[in-house]
């Protein structure tokens, strides 16, 4: 992004920017930590979690009233809108990451409570480690305005889907070998949907991201490996 004669113009843009990057390392320390209090059974980790989702919500409101007074303030177009519109629209799905790491901490408890084995937990944490790194590449290459990055992290996420789909059906197995784990199974699979949901975010970023850079929409069509889901 260039300069512009005005100086605050390029400091109101870089606060977005800021605001962006704190929101991504925000996120992933949440889906981090989530993960963690699910299998350690971390009740106080937990709701360090649930707590943090409100520092969460007021960054992306933040980020919001910025935008918006840039827009008002400073009237951009092209690139410099682009920019902007594309912030508001990863901070929604920043903020969206830190609600599913938030539902996965309040089962925490839950689960805790259950008879199932506990190597179920750490199935799911596996898979936290992949979209975690995601969560921080995808900011990473956003910052160092990598477009190519950013449509490989999109495409990566068939991996995710992969992962969620090896969970699923270990799930499902323990609950048919003993009724006992039902309960504690059924939240563990709300918890590996909730990470694969944060996966389906990332590409949303990812996108944004791109048309930020390039001006121009990545195909409709992406890689799903899902194979939990029913098709239309």
């Amino acid at each position: 992004m260039g300069q512009h004669t005005v100086t605050s113009f390029d400091e109101d843009l870089n606060a977005i920017d800021r605001l962006v990057h704190d929101m991504g390392d925000l996120a992933a320390d949440m889906v981090v930590a989530s993960t963690r209090s699910l299998v350690e059974t971390d009740a106080v980790l937990a709701q360090r979690v649930i707590s943090d989702d409100a520092i969460m919500d007021a960054r992306q409101r933040e980020l919001d009233d910025r935008a918006i007074t840039l827009i008002a303030k400073r009237q951009p177009v092209a690139q410099d809108l682009r920019a902007v519109v594309g912030a508001i629209r990863m901070a929604a799905d920043l903020e969206r990451i830190g609600d599913l790491a938030k539902n996965i901490s309040k089962r925490v408890s839950a689960v805790g409570e259950g008879s199932a084995p506990r190597s179920l937990s750490h199935s799911i944490d596996a898979m936290a480690q992949s979209v975690v790194a995601q969560v921080h590449e995808v900011i990473a290459a956003y910052e160092g305005r990598d477009s190519e990055k950013l449509k490989l992290l999109r495409a990566a996420d068939e991996n995710i889907d992969i992962q969620y789909t090896r969970v699923f059906r270990e799930l499902l197995t323990y609950m048919m070998e003993d009724p006992r784990n039902i309960t504690t199974c059924t939240h563990l699979l709300f918890c590996a949907k909730n990470l694969e949901r944060i996966g389906d975010h990332v590409t949303n970023i990812a996108e944004d991201a791109y048309y930020v850079m390039t001006g121009m929409q990545l195909p409709l069509y992406r890689p799903k490996a899902d194979e939990t889901s029913v098709a239309d």
